[in-house]
């Protein structure tokens, strides 16, 4: 099975429980492809993800998107615009829904899921994404699934016609607790047979023994989640200032981030509570693992927000448990289904302070009781919520619904051979687009695709404020664009030790490319290997000196060949290109001081002249005794080049 994953924004730091289905699904030999509509919202990244084989696929933005829209609308395309349905939820279900821009979001990801050949794709919360997904099945035909949380569908989304539309449309939904599945079959009565309760998993791996307790020393409480109403943490400091009171001694520390940071600072200052309580903000969930582990007791103090969003099944107490931290919480939604009380824990009415604190008391006056809770905590996980468990009934559904929708299915034709398949690519690694300072760059591409050469243009950046001519937008469909500059630092982030090796080896270099401009590309290679891996990206052709920068630094990570095109006025130094050039197979150059001293696989850039009027440019060519013409000579000689350094066989 290959399996495809449609979010609406991955990776996000609180939902833990995606990551972990993915990778447990990747070590039973599941093929993965995973789509984010939207990149994530901060750079922070926990370490587990470093572990995915599969790769993230962005969508592009919103005004290439516009132009997939507009030709598929015309018929341009392979991918078919979903008028009827588009046209239906608008008047069903309003604006607010957006239709005919998740009918535009699909169109992309339709046309992936198809080049790489997905059977179906699952689909985590029952909002966009699961609109969305609406648009790709009626687009591509590639049938989808759905697990549902309980905000999502009871706030989020906002439309249960909507929803029972998602649901019908599902080869099947599934509920993370008994609590959502059945207020899923009370929404969607239709679909009821079709739902299924699975819980979350957690992998234990990462999980070590908990630490013994400090003797005498002052319980730590600990608490995780995003600073948001419905956590509770306003009644969690109230607590903490009625255990105060008391004369007890404690800490408690707060980890997540989020609107109300502030007004919890506040109120933490005017409660006296600085010196016990503290908010940690954002940590990855190496250093959020630690803390559990050296904690003695877990709480969270979860309630319903004045906007009925709640939690339903927290991942965090899951983790708590599996560290052997006894948890005190709240009954509401799915909590009791993981915290039993007495046995595992201690639960309390949401948002009751007296008895939150009470409970809270009971366990830090008691070491024996928290060890016993604690360690019951742990064999409950082990019992019921371990991964390789929660993901076992999730792959039976996805292999019995394949086999019925295979069958069922309209013939949807056959796949066309994505460039992973093909061996020898060559990459075009394009800094920004478009650039008033190569102006033919679309010509040279629609003439190396004339000639088959094997091309993939990577545009790094795209120019939003660049008015796109015609035969702009009938390359953009062919360019591959890469995600904004949150996924560059969390890639940059994610990879520390890399990071620091390259910053290192440039300190140690004699001739330095400018340090904003070798941050910039160092952070774009990183995402960039990825692709080109995954690809099979033999040779990489840098379009301009900044551009060289980040090739030269893929030829170190991934052993690619390198050529170069330097354009008449570059950014770069002109001893650092002369010492860059070095390195590559060849190039163009409009320099003749440069090409001069280079040899014969490096040629005249015939194209740069190409936007001067011809009467000059023929002076200019008498001049320097060079033909300046671009003809059909010049690209056959360049797509020579290009293929003979790419090492495939004319």
């Amino acid at each position: 099975m290959r399996l495809g994953y449609l979010y609406s924004r991955y990776p996000v730091i609180s939902q833990t429980f995606c990551d972990a289905e993915m990778l447990a699904l990747e070590r039973l030999g599941v093929e993965l492809e995973i789509g984010s509509i939207y990149p994530p919202l901060t750079s922070l990244r926990h370490e587990h993800i470093s572990r995915l084989r599969a790769p993230i696929h962005y969508a592009p933005p919103q005004k290439i998107l516009r132009i997939w829209e507009k030709d598929a609308k015309t018929g341009r395309t392979a991918g078919k615009w979903p008028r009827e349905l588009v046209d239906r939820h608008e008047r069903k279900y309003g604006p607010g829904v957006k239709a005919e821009q998740r009918a535009r979001n699909a169109l992309y990801f339709a046309d992936l899921f198809t080049r790489n050949r997905v059977d179906r794709f699952h689909v985590h919360f029952a909002n966009r994404a699961a609109h969305t997904a609406l648009f790709v099945k009626e687009i591509s035909g590639i049938p989808f699934s759905v697990t549902a949380h309980g905000q999502d569908f009871m706030k989020d989304l906002g439309n249960d016609d909507l929803l029972r539309e998602m649901c019908a449309a599902a080869e099947f939904v599934a509920a993370e607790t008994d609590y959502s599945r059945e207020l899923l079959c009370q929404r969607c009565p239709d679909s009821a047979a079709k739902i299924y309760r699975i819980y979350n998993g957690i992998d234990l791996e990462p999980f070590p023994d908990p630490l013994p307790p400090k003797a005498n020393a002052a319980p730590r409480i600990i608490s995780v989640g995003r600073l948001v109403a419905f956590k509770g943490f306003e009644h969690l400091i109230d607590a903490c200032a009625e255990l105060a009171c008391r004369g007890l001694d404690f800490s408690c520390e707060i980890i997540g981030d989020g609107p109300l940071r502030d007004d919890l600072q506040a109120k933490i200052d005017m409660l006296n509570l600085s010196p016990r309580v503290s908010l940690l903000g954002s940590l990855s969930q190496g250093a959020v693992l630690e803390k559990l582990r050296s904690a003695d007791i877990f709480a969270l103090a979860s309630v319903t927000d004045p906007q009925g969003a709640s939690d339903v099944f927290p991942t965090v107490i899951i983790e708590a448990m599996t560290a052997a931290r006894p948890v005190v919480s709240t009954r509401l939604a799915g909590i009791p289904e993981s915290v039993l009380h007495g046995e595992t824990g201690l639960l309390v009415s949401p948002g009751d302070t007296t008895e939150l604190a009470q409970a809270l008391e009971q366990l830090m006056r008691d070491p024996g009781l928290r060890s016993r809770l604690g360690c019951a905590g742990r064999v409950r996980v082990e019992q019921h919520f371990r991964i390789e468990h929660t993901v076992a009934p999730l792959v039976e559904l996805l292999e019995k619904t394949s086999v019925v929708s295979q069958r069922n299915a309209p013939h949807r034709g056959a796949a066309t051979v994505d460039a992973a398949t093909a061996n020898h690519q060559i990459a075009y690694l394009i800094d920004r687009w478009p650039d008033k300072d190569l102006p033919l760059l679309e010509h040279e591409l629609q003439q190396m695709k004339r000639r088959n050469v094997p091309i993939v243009p990577v545009v790094c950046e795209l120019n939003s404020s660049a008015c796109l001519t015609r035969t702009m937008q009938q390359l953009a469909l062919s360019l591959e664009f890469l995600p904004d500059a949150m996924v560059m630092e969390a890639e940059w982030r994610a990879n520390p030790t890399l990071a620091q090796r390259l910053e290192e080896e440039r300190a140690q270099e004699d001739i330095r490319a400018p340090s904003a401009i070798f941050l910039r590309q160092a952070r774009l290679a990183l995402v960039v290997r990825r692709m080109l891996e995954e690809k099979k990206v033999s040779h990489v052709h840098a379009t301009s000196s900044r551009a060289l920068v980040c090739a030269l630094i893929l030829q170190e990570l991934i052993g690619v060949t390198v050529s170069a095109t330097v354009e008449p006025r570059p950014e770069l130094p002109l001893n650092w290109i002369e010492s860059a050039l070095r390195k590559c197979k060849g190039g163009r150059l409009s320099d003749r001081k440069l090409l001069r001293e280079r040899s014969s696989s490096f040629v005249f850039d015939k194209a740069a002249f190409c936007s001067t009027p011809r009467k000059v440019v023929g002076l200019l060519g008498k001049n320097i005794g060079i033909d300046l013409t671009t003809g059909a000579s010049f690209w056959q000689e360049w797509a020579g080049l290009l293929v003979r350094w790419s090492g495939k066989k004319a």
